[in-house]
């Protein structure tokens, strides 16, 4: 496939265009598991600080008595806080991520607890969540709740923040995963994406061997009857003066070629037809006991002129019917049966046997003839292949019997084997399910 310049583009077009949509959808989904994890880490990042703020500011609001001042009591407390049982979410701020600062209204910094960030600007008021940085460039996510005293005055503002670092390495390394996978499974995907194209686009091309190899196959299978139509009419066409005799076998032989030819385009559009499930198929009862003796009669002048002994074997207690088109049959029964007879050698015996298993009908032919090499008996059922190219031309084979053949077998819903040793001969068997009146 490789050596097909059409077959190697669209290989490559598949892995380009599939690589590329991957390669997008991969985009949209790490973005979204990015954004999924800041989300979830803010969310919780949220309410750990909301639950210390709430902790504390409930605690220090209630002795709260002058506006803008603490209260020796609770500058006592402050300290003790963390060690409280009551209080123990608070033991945070003394582990170094959080710190809580008590402003004025007038935005004065009245109280401190937990570490100092260096320059972190002082913010009064109620925007309630803000993210400040540092001298230093480290970040703080803090919230800021109004405080009143015990008469409902206000008294000013507590602020407490918590160091973004861990969360900032973390997503980062998130971040750096996600941008190092990208790449890393989109060569991925493109290395599976190449294979698949070419595991899907076997059949394919498998395809269009076969149809390369079927066009030069035809075209030769033509162009000998071809040639020797052309050959024949251009020596009637030299001599002006034909005497009878020598006309009429010069009819004789056009006669014999456009026979050729009319039966293999016949079987060429038989094929075609049967593969497309357009030709007609008549179903009804036929019963496989007359068709084998008709074919014995019909075919004994064949086998005597080959000097072959053709039988028929009838093991079946009672007549064996399936439901098909009696033609296709016939047909098929007699590209066995005449093939097994032109590959037979002189004194050989052909045997057509009808045979019962279960529920299906055995048709064996078998003769004593050449044989066919393990190599060559999965591709008999090819079109116009031949084990033995001289001798079939001799018998005038086309090369499409078993073809048709298997084809015919196939759309009856039955089954075609061979089994074969060199110069032993072959058998043919054909099994195919039993009418209801069989049955």
């Amino acid at each position: 496939m490789q050596q097909n310049k059409l077959f190697s583009q669209t290989r490559w077009q598949l892995v380009i265009w599939y690589a590329s949509v991957m390669s997008f959808i991969l985009g949209l989904l790490g973005f979204g598991v990015d954004r999924a994890i800041i989300h979830a880490h803010w969310q919780t990042l949220n309410r750990e600080i909301e639950v210390v703020v709430g902790t504390l500011h409930d605690d220090v609001e209630k002795d709260l008595r002058q506006p803008g001042r603490l209260e020796p009591i609770i500058q006592q407390l402050l300290p003790q806080i963390p060690q409280t049982d009551k209080h123990h979410i608070l033991g945070a701020i003394h582990q170094g991520d959080y710190y809580a600062r008590f402003l004025s209204l007038s935005g004065e910094n009245v109280a401190f607890l937990g570490f100092l960030p260096d320059g972190l600007p002082l913010t009064p008021g109620e925007p309630m969540w803000q993210t400040l940085t540092d001298s230093k460039g480290n970040r703080y996510h803090q919230i800021s709740l109004s405080l009143h005293t015990q008469d409902n005055r206000p008294w000013g503002y507590i602020q407490v923040g918590r160091s973004l670092s861990d969360v900032d390495a973390y997503l980062a390394n998130v971040k750096l995963v996600l941008w190092l996978g990208l790449p890393i499974a989109i060569m991925l995907v493109a290395v599976s994406s190449w294979w698949l194209a070419g595991r899907a686009m076997q059949p394919v091309y498998q395809s269009y061997q076969q149809i390369q190899q079927f066009t030069a196959d035809a075209a030769h299978e033509l162009r000998t009857p071809l040639a020797a139509l052309a050959a024949t009419v251009e020596s009637a066409l030299r001599s002006p003066h034909l005497p009878e005799p020598e006309a009429r076998e010069i009819l004789q032989t056009v006669n014999r070629q456009n026979q050729r030819l009319t039966a293999l385009v016949a079987d060429l559009l038989l094929l075609s037809r049967m593969e497309r499930q357009s030709l007609p198929v008549r179903y009804q009862l036929c019963c496989l006991n007359d068709i084998i003796s008709d074919l014995v009669e019909e075919l004994e002048s064949l086998a005597l002129a080959a000097a072959v002994t053709l039988k028929a074997e009838i093991k079946a207690y009672k007549p064996l019917q399936i439901v098909g088109d009696e033609e296709q049959m016939y047909r098929l029964v007699t590209n066995l049966m005449v093939n097994a007879i032109q590959y037979t050698p002189t004194g050989g015996c052909v045997r057509a046997i009808l045979d019962k298993e279960d529920d299906r009908a055995i048709i064996r032919v078998t003769d004593t003839g050449i044989g066919i090499a393990p190599e060559h008996q999965q591709r008999i059922f090819d079109r116009f292949y031949r084990v033995n190219s001289d001798r079939s031309r001799m018998t005038g084979g086309s090369g499409l019997g078993l073809a048709i053949a298997i084809a015919i077998v196939q759309a009856h819903k039955g089954s075609l084997e061979v089994h074969s040793e060199l110069g032993k001969g072959s058998t043919f068997t054909v099994r195919l399910p039993l009418g209801v009146a069989t049955l």
